[in-house]
């Protein structure tokens, strides 16, 4: 049975494997919706189909896999262990893999990049950053990955006041507004026996290793849909026991923001299912790139700008972000 989803005007469907199908449905659950006419992602536990594919040199080369084309159709190649089919006209996505994390990733590694895609073609981008909201103001915190964003989250919501756009990636909308995205929080191993077993699951990267993912329906009734902007903190992380906050100009977020928004490092860009041939694929990459400058440079315009210095207290770092966004100033 097909699930649907609909992602800020993105709409898709999955079927197929039960268990990878399912960690999906759990990751979109903020985003189900009614049955549409879009694109289909069919999810099979199956050997990859790898005898008479094209013979066409590749196209674009990731550590994870290697991507060919062969007309409309583009071929995703995960190392011999499982193999994605993109139909590029009608969107539609079937991948084959014997192994139930790989075929899981692979899967939601796909969603990301065609929401992206389907979204930064609408001026609608993603800020790589931890974003709540407090009286209906966003509060981004701006770490590389690896930072903690997801641990912080998890302690910045155990205030009330507090509710979850993402621990990892809102979006900024045409008018200003930070979107939420909620799919899941993430957990390196070590920091996962804080969260309830029956709401963590475990899974193996392709890259990266093992990571423990909070299910959305741990924290499904503190999540906000949308916030306008409040506050951006520029994070660094210190050996210090306490944080420290203080108060910059504008321009001091020109750069991290670039790096955040613009350039997306730390957010998975999906170059083997994005990347466009010639002189129109630039073009294209080229207009999204000033698309997210606009949006960038208006958020830091309409926001408080901050540093701070994150102690080792992830309590006490999420005391002191609430604490100065309540502040009056």
């Amino acid at each position: 049975m097909a699930l649907n989803f609909n992602v800020h005007g993105y709409r898709f469907s999955v079927e197929g494997d039960e268990k990878a199908v399912a960690g999906l449905a759990e990751d979109f659950a903020f985003f189900a919706a009614e049955s549409a006419d879009c694109p289909t992602i069919e999810l099979f536990r199956a050997d990859p189909p790898l005898t008479n594919l094209p013979a066409g040199d590749a196209l674009v080369y990731t550590p994870r896999n290697v991507a060919y084309r062969d007309g409309h159709t583009r071929y995703i190649d995960y190392h011999g262990r499982g193999l994605g089919i993109l139909d590029e006209i009608s969107g539609d996505f079937r991948l084959y893999c014997r192994d139930e994390d790989l075929l899981y990733e692979a899967a939601y590694l796909f969603l990301l990049s065609r929401i992206g895609e389907d979204l930064d073609r609408r001026g609608i981008h993603r800020v790589h950053a931890l974003g709540v909201e407090v009286n209906g103001r966003a509060v981004l915190v701006l770490l590389p990955m690896g930072g903690g964003k997801s641990t912080l989250a998890l302690h910045l919501l155990r205030f009330p006041e507090v509710r979850l756009l993402s621990d990892d990636s809102p979006w900024m909308d045409r008018d200003g507004r930070l979107l939420a995205f909620p799919l899941r929080l993430g957990l390196l191993p070590g920091s996962e026996e804080t969260i309830p077993a029956e709401v963590r699951r475990k899974v193996q990267r392709m890259e990266f290793g093992p990571k423990y993912l909070v299910n959305y329906s741990y924290f499904a009734d503190r999540v906000s849909a949308s916030a306008k902007p409040g506050i951006v903190f520029i994070g660094s992380r210190t050996m210090r026991p306490e944080s420290r906050i203080e108060q910059v100009g504008t321009l001091a977020g020109l750069r991290p923001m670039l790096a955040n928004c613009v350039l997306g490092v730390g957010l998975f860009q999906g170059l083997e299912f994005l990347l466009g041939s010639g002189v129109l694929g630039l073009s294209k990459q080229f207009g999204v790139g000033i698309s997210r400058c606009r949006r960038s440079w208006r958020l830091l315009r309409e926001s408080q700008i901050c540093r701070i210095h994150l102690g080792r207290d992830a309590e006490q770092n999420a005391r002191a972000i609430l604490d100065y966004t309540l502040s009056p100033r």
